[in-house]
């Protein structure tokens, strides 16, 4: 991910101290980008940044970026050679560095979570507006149990009982977001066809249709269908999420999954065509209001 410089070197930190709730995910870069505006604000290199903690730009780099813990050895250090002497400011930083690297819940599912997707539920947590648009399946964030079994058994056919079920359940610790205090907003866009996919049983599916009528009425989601008859999608290429942040100085993030891997785009103009093909499928789909109707149609057609 790219970092974007901070235009206050306390006020981020300091909110994110105070937050008990925050993930090691963007705690690692909240560090990583202040760190940056000091080592820019000075005038070093990274070189020679690396060089103070006994490492390489390339380590400054990942440090930066947020994609690696930062020891507290490390912080330290860096914070001397950047002529960071107040001791109450190196304490917030030295914090950080600390809370930065203990893991989140989601490690506890280290059996069964990969790398590319352990960094998507880090930034879910620190998310204050999730955006996505599925063609396939009904979203993660709103699947049930039943419903969600049956897609894992799509992609992990040759998997153990033990180890589905684990991927439930991490789908299901995951979904809690949505119903925490201070929950982040949700607005997804589902093709119809995920929605006439019956995946396993027709009373898995019936569930699930229920389930999105529930998820529905929540002050924080906005569902939306794209139906057959609104023709072609300005997304046909796939499914797409978009995480944005509270704080100004973490940028847009754009969540491209594939088979076996995960795209991350934080590039402006790359965000920007993205929220663009968005917008237009929230024009184009079913306005939020006539969500509820389209599924008890669709739960009727169950019958």
């Amino acid at each position: 991910m790219t970092a974007m410089p901070l235009p206050n070197s306390e006020q981020p930190m300091r909110r994110y101290l105070d937050n008990p709730g925050s993930g090691p995910t963007v705690l690692r870069i909240v560090l990583g980008s202040q760190l940056r505006r000091l080592r820019k604000e000075r005038g070093i290199t990274p070189e020679d940044a690396g060089k103070a903690i006994r490492g390489s730009h390339a380590k400054i780099s990942r440090l930066e970026l947020g994609k690696v813990g930062l020891k507290e050895r490390d912080v330290a250090d860096l914070l001397t050679l950047y002529g960071v002497a107040d001791e109450t400011e190196r304490a917030d930083y030295l914090a950080l560095a600390r809370r930065s690297r203990v893991p989140g819940w989601w490690q506890g599912y280290g059996d069964v979570m990969t790398d590319w997707f352990e960094t998507l539920i880090g930034l879910e947590e620190a998310t204050d507006f999730i955006r996505t648009y599925e063609v396939q399946f009904v979203p993660g964030l709103l699947q049930t149990a039943d419903y969600a079994r049956e897609v894992i058994l799509l992609g992990h056919p040759d998997d153990p009982d033990r180890l589905i079920e684990r991927r439930v359940q991490l789908r299901m610790e995951r979904q809690r977001l949505l119903t925490r205090p201070e929950a982040p907003t949700l607005w997804a866009v589902v093709d119809e066809a995920a929605l006439r996919r019956v995946p396993g049983s027709v009373a898995v599916m019936r569930e699930q249709l229920e389930h999105l009528l529930e998820v529905a009425e929540l002050p924080n989601v906005i569902l939306q269908v794209a139906p057959f008859a609104s023709g072609g999608l300005a997304a046909a290429g796939g499914p797409i999420t978009i995480l944005r942040f509270q704080e100004p100085h973490l940028p847009d993030v754009v969540y491209l999954e594939q088979l076996t891997s995960a795209l991350y785009l934080d590039n402006p103009d790359e965000v920007d065509d993205y929220m663009a093909v968005m917008d237009r499928l929230c024009a184009t789909a079913e306005q939020p209001d006539r969500t509820v109707p389209f599924l008890k149609e669709l739960l009727a057609g169950l019958d």
